[in-house]
């Protein structure tokens, strides 16, 4: 799918135009269902967050933000993964709500970010511990959410992005690092509000 192509469904499906959003969905389903199959790999049968759920909650989201202007085929993989990384949020806070454990084994979001599961309560966690350097350096986040959440390759990434390869994986690094130190941290004492 090119450039323009994607780009154009985007603006004529925002203008109304129905037959250009059922162009996009067989376009991209392939791809995010490939990435919800990571995400929910090795979930005990019956889990309530299944592939097809994931994505058509996804499109179901983006339905919803219809009025998006996205200014490219990047702009509407990075909304995606930022979409994706809210219904799995969102699932994780149904989770933290609903009795704990059970018994699953948890799902590695991906292998540099192990040591979180996208299917429990610390999504919660890496999504705070996101939007805090969101604040930073918002490109490490767009960075993050296109490699872990959208499962883009590094080289996909920097073409989405229109950087070079080695920028992103200096991107990827940094960005897995400072997430590692700040999930892992022991808790500091008291914080002063102000």
């Amino acid at each position: 799918m090119d450039e323009f192509q994607i780009t154009q469904w985007l603006n004529d499906w925002r203008d109304g135009d129905q037959e250009a959003f059922e162009r996009l969905v067989p376009a991209a389903y392939d791809h995010l269902h490939g990435l919800a199959e990571r995400y929910v790999r090795g979930e005990r049968a019956g889990h309530t967050l299944q592939a097809t759920a994931l994505v058509h909650e996804l499109f179901l989201r983006l339905v919803r933000n219809q009025r998006v202007q996205y200014t490219s085929r990047a702009h509407f993989f990075a909304f995606a993964a930022k979409v994706m990384r809210r219904i799995l949020v969102d699932h994780a806070r149904k989770f933290r709500s609903a009795k704990r454990g059970d018994g699953q084994a948890p799902v590695a979001l991906a292998p540099e970010l192990a040591w979180v599961d996208a299917a429990s309560p610390q999504m919660l966690d890496l999504d705070q511990a996101l939007s805090e350097l969101a604040e930073i350096d918002p490109d490490k986040v767009r960075v993050i959410d296109l490699r872990f959440f959208l499962g883009a390759t590094a080289e996909e990434t920097a073409d989405l992005l229109g950087r070079s390869r080695s920028g992103v994986d200096r991107d990827v690094a940094f960005a897995v690092s400072w997430l590692h130190r700040r999930l892992t941290a022991p808790p500091t004492g008291s914080s002063s509000a102000s």
